[in-house]
Order: C-alpha cells, then structure tokens, then sequence
C-alpha cells in the first residue's frame, strides 16, 4: 500500500493525497470542474429568480447526473435547497433511492436538512465550495443548527415539540412493525 501525504493548509484544514504521482492533482482538478458547475447553477438560480445562491451537482462515473439550484421561491417550497433538489432530480434520473454510487458537488457548505438529505440518500462523497459563513454573512441562516443545539439567538424556537404518549405513540409505533416487510432495502 502507498504512503499517503498529509498537508495542510493555510485554514487548518486537512488534505490527505496518496503518493502516485499527479494523482491530488488530478482529484483537485476533478472536483474544481464538479464545484464549478455547482457554482454556475448557483450564479443561474439567482438570475432567473428561482432562489438563493446554492448550486448543486451530482456525479456518477465521472459524469454529471443533474445539476440543479435552489428552487425555494420558484417552488414556494422551503426544502427545494439545491441539494434536495438535486438528490430528487438524481434519484428519479436514476430510478433509485440510494445514490451510494454517487458524490455530490455543492457550491456551499450544506445546512443540517440537506447534510441529512445527503446522507440519507448514501452518497459517498461531498465536497462544498464556500464555507456556512459566507451565506450567513448575506442573511441566509435559517439557524437550524443553533436550533437544534439550543444555542443561539433562536434556542427558544417557537416550536413546541412533545412527544405523543399513551395509545397514541403506541400506534404509532406499531406502524413499523406491521409494515417492514414491504421494506427489506432497508
């Protein structure tokens, strides 16, 4: 097996390319053309008005899948994030619901709904452009995150969340045990 390079850069973040010659170089300039396709769909939502700044592109075999964008106003729907709306588009192209054999290239930092989508859909391989920071210094923060940790300016959420009791989470639960024959994927 060949020793691996460990470099890191200048944001502490950390690379690991294996010692072939040319190979970083040639999985830098794979995901540079992936992410700039990304960042084009994210350039293309904004100019026809269908949503914010976010493009999304999955790959299978080297070759682009979909390519989508957010889709949020033009689909009055809050969940059409270009990395929904790019697993969606991919898993009805491909006619399955698991992309395990697939990466997806997004032109930002993806929020905890679409990290969840991505990793519901088995996608192996993520890589993102711009950092979080960067859509939530121009407002797009939807502050999930800080939600869901209790932190933050919205740790009280005007939410309630309660867990059913009694015989209500009894049937609700007893949904999955009647159904998981239908379901031996999973």
């Amino acid at each position: 097996m060949e020793d691996a390079n460990v470099v890191e850069a200048k944001d502490g973040t950390i690379s690991v390319a294996s010692a072939f010659a040319g190979h970083q170089e040639a999985v830098q300039d794979r995901d540079h053309k992936f992410l700039t396709k990304a960042v084009e769909e994210a350039y293309k939502g904004v100019e026809c008005g269908d949503g914010g700044p976010f493009g999304a592109v999955v790959v299978r075999k080297d070759e682009v899948v979909v390519s989508c964008h957010n889709m949020v106003l033009r689909n009055t729907d809050p969940t059409a994030h270009a990395e929904v709306t790019a697993i969606r588009e991919a898993c009805k192209k491909l006619n399955q619901i698991e992309l395990s054999d697939c990466e997806i290239y997004a032109s930002c930092e993806p929020c905890p709904m679409c990290f969840g989508a991505i990793h519901l859909s088995r996608i192996k391989r993520l890589v993102y452009g711009a950092k979080a920071e960067a859509a939530i210094a121009i407002g797009f923060d939807d502050f999930i995150a800080d939600a869901l940790r209790g932190t933050g300016f919205y740790q009280k959420a005007h939410l309630e969340i309660k867990r059913a009791d009694g015989n209500g989470a009894m049937i609700a639960e007893q949904v999955f045990e009647k159904t998981k024959a239908k379901f031996p994927m999973y």
